[in-house]
């Protein structure tokens, strides 16, 4: 998830460059959408991982 986040950030970046305003503000909202549910899923897996734990 998270390398899809810096892929979509890189093609915003290089068409920034390239003068794609339009591609890339949508390539750059991608990037943000995927790494929220990248943080998401991590704070996720962290709070599952300590109660499976505990539970052992």
């Amino acid at each position: 998830m998270l390398s899809w986040a810096i892929t979509f950030l890189i093609i915003a970046l290089i068409a920034a460059l390239l003068g794609f305003g339009g591609v890339a503000g949508t390539a750059a909202w991608i990037a943000k959408i995927l790494f929220v549910v990248f943080l998401v899923l991590f704070v996720v897996s962290l709070i599952a991982g300590r109660s499976s734990r505990r539970s052992v």
